[in-house]
């Protein structure tokens, strides 16, 4: 994009590990040792900055009208903790949503600019903000296995990055692009990267679990739909940016960009793991 600075690719991701070595432990330490309760005020801070950002994206750029957004994101969460029997048909609507994008996104050729405030993008805010919320604390609540099963989605998504990414750099040259309207250094080999990363997730989990042969294949398709949507969500938010002429949502984390730039996967996987995971069973 004009005027942004373009680090060599090397020092880009020297940056982008440091930042991640950072937070990582972080992180982990915050899922398995905080009560859920803790964890879900730190979630919502998380996706505040994520709404401020998201503002951004929808071309809400005066301080009071995106305070009063946050707000309203912050309300929402709210009404979601205090009546927690909403939750799964919350992230429920947002995983069909994510899965309209999916359908949605190959069909887009060229991405014209656009000005202004677009309020349906910030009626969508709340699907994409809130939902990954729900989800996770709704996963993070669950008796002896919450915490754990937030731990090996936030693995999957790890892994499937990693692998579409090197993946990707390693043999996806000159190869078909995934979606060069929206990101063309995206290729498709790098997606099948990314799908061998969520087997082997998949498979350790089901190991783990002493799975029978019909639940390993469910918990290889909840993790495989999963990963294909964290894509469709890392590729939704290069669509808005775009559209904006940003390269990232703000410049809050060395080598990441922005908070939705580091969670823009999980705020779309995050839904679908949580309605697949309880669909098949393995919640209970």
């Amino acid at each position: 994009m004009d005027g942004v600075e373009v680090l060599p690719a090397s020092n880009a991701l020297k940056r982008r590990a440091i930042t991640a070595l950072a937070l990582v432990p972080l992180v982990i330490a915050a899922v398995l040792w905080l009560p859920t309760p803790a964890f879900a005020l730190v979630l919502a801070g998380v996706l505040m900055l994520a709404a401020v950002e998201w503002c951004t994206l929808a071309g809400l750029t005066r301080p009071f009208p995106r305070i009063l957004y946050s707000t309203a994101i912050l309300a929402a969460m709210a009404i979601l903790w205090i009546w927690p029997q909403a939750q799964p048909w919350f992230f429920g609507l947002s995983a069909l949503w994510w899965t309209g994008q999916a359908i949605a996104l190959p069909r887009i050729k060229e991405i014209p600019r656009v000005e202004g405030v677009q309020w349906s993008l910030l009626a969508a805010g709340f699907l994409v903000l809130v939902g990954p919320w729900a989800a996770l604390i709704y996963l993070h609540r669950l008796p002896s296995t919450g915490p754990a099963l937030v731990i090996f989605l936030l693995f999957l998504m790890w892994t499937a990055d990693s692998m579409a990414y090197f993946v990707g750099r390693a043999w996806g040259s000159g190869r078909a692009k995934l979606a060069p309207a929206l990101s063309p250094g995206k290729t498709r080999v790098g997606v099948y990267g990314a799908l061998v990363g969520a087997v082997v997730c998949g498979l350790t989990f089901a190991w783990i679990l002493s799975a029978t042969a019909t639940a390993t294949l469910l918990i290889l398709m909840v993790c495989g739909v999963s990963v294909v949507i964290s894509i469709v969500g890392d590729l939704y938010e290069s669509l808005l940016k775009r559209r904006r002429g940003l390269k990232d949502s703000s410049h809050l984390l060395p080598g990441h960009g922005g908070m939705l730039d580091r969670i823009d996967s999980l705020t779309a996987a995050a839904p679908v793991f949580a309605l697949g995971i309880t669909l098949i069973g393995v919640t209970t």
